[in-house]
């Protein structure tokens, strides 16, 4: 196995600790549906992506950082986030992944999962 030069060790640290933002969501269920809600003002289409894994919908993308001037250096207050942000969640419901819908509409990604309908009760034939 080749030894590691200094460069090598930067960049396995850079992408080993790379920071990712979490997306702040509303969950809510109707009737029929389990609906999520995230803001993603600043975003485009093309840079967010929605997948599921198993019980879990997971919501990925990149938000650009607007050019400033280079002489900014000093914020008074930095409470935005631009870069990688990701959002697991965890479906209280069975669902069915291809019935699965997303849109975004006012800068507001909304997700919505068509819950699957259970027998409640079932009469086994003898």
């Amino acid at each position: 196995m080749p030894k590691k030069n200094k460069e090598d060790k930067k960049n396995e640290e850079k992408s080993w600790f790379k920071k990712e933002g979490e997306l702040a969501v509303d969950i809510y269920e109707t009737e029929k549906n389990i609906v999520i809600q995230a803001p993603v003002a600043g975003v485009k289409k093309e840079d967010i992506e929605v997948v599921t894994e198993k019980d879990t919908i997971v919501i990925k993308g990149h938000r650009e950082c607007p050019k400033r001037d280079d002489e900014v250096k000093n914020f008074y207050t930095q409470e935005c986030y631009f870069g990688d942000f990701r959002r697991e969640v965890i479906m209280p419901e069975d669902f069915d992944p291809s019935q699965i819908k997303a849109d975004i509409k006012d800068s507001i990604l909304t997700i919505e999962v068509p819950k699957i309908e259970k027998e409640k009760k079932r009469k086994i034939e003898l």
